[in-house]
């Protein structure tokens, strides 16, 4: 048990990325069922709304539990917040569409092979805007 303590405490932030990446994905999921089943919105418009969910879930839990950032007034708080959304629609558009359909239409990819591997860029990307600019620990 001490060594799976070491262990995690080792790799603290990457295990706490990965878990709340995958609770991230069930807040997407979720959400896009009450809205488009539950609620009756309409299936994009409930996949725009699940995405943001998903995306707020994911900022709020990595500052605090992931990255464990602290920002001392609201302003720095709101700069950190859309740092971490634009970084989220450059991967989505760069990593997740834009990869997905250059290795499927160019590459002639297996579509499923395709979303794997993008997924796995997207997960990459996203560790790295958020380690490197929207999270990195200031200098004191």
């Amino acid at each position: 048990m001490d060594k799976i303590k070491e262990l995690y405490l080792k790799y603290k932030e990457i295990v706490n990325y990965l878990i709340f990446g995958g609770l991230s994905t069930i807040v997407n999921f979720a959400s896009y069922y009450l809205f488009a089943k539950v609620l009756s919105i309409d299936e994009v418009v409930s996949s725009g709304l699940s995405w943001f969910c998903a995306v707020l879930f994911a900022y709020v839990t990595n500052k605090i539990f992931v990255f464990e950032s602290k920002t001392e007034t609201k302003k720095q708080m709101l700069k950190e917040l859309v740092s971490f959304f634009t970084a989220r629609v450059v991967s989505g558009i760069l990593c997740d569409v834009g990869t997905f359909a250059l290795m499927v239409r160019v590459l002639h990819i297996n579509d499923i092979i395709a979303k794997l591997i993008t997924q796995v860029m997207v997960v990459i990307v996203n560790y790295i805007f958020s380690k490197f600019i929207i999270f990195k620990k200031k200098n004191k």
